[in-house]
């Protein structure tokens, strides 16, 4: 299972509206091939979306995660105007660090 983040971001003026998360999630298909979806508001105007997915490499699961929020764009008029500013699987920064 991959975790794959794309993230939005609305024009100026524009505002998420409050049950953003409801939308997102009721808005998610079986073709889609998510197993979960989380919804990060970054701001009143800038959303994280978190897809959970299973795929058989990474590469296939961010095309998979591209390909979805794409869709949820044109599917939840409320995230129409959003424009997304990029995609990929988020870095776990404590694999990282130095050990003691």
């Amino acid at each position: 299972m991959y975790l794959v983040h794309t993230y939005l971001e609305l024009p100026s003026g524009d505002k998420l509206p409050r049950d953003i998360r409801t939308l997102v999630r009721s808005a998610i298909m079986p073709r889609d091939g998510v197993e979960h979806v989380a919804v990060h508001t970054v701001s009143s105007f800038e959303v994280t979306l978190g897809f959970y997915l299973l795929a058989d490499a990474l590469e296939e699961a961010e095309e998979r995660a591209v390909r979805t929020t794409r869709r949820l764009l044109r599917a939840v008029p409320e995230l129409s105007t959003a424009r997304p500013t990029g995609a990929g699987v988020p870095l776990i920064p404590f694999l990282w660090t130095e050990r003691e």
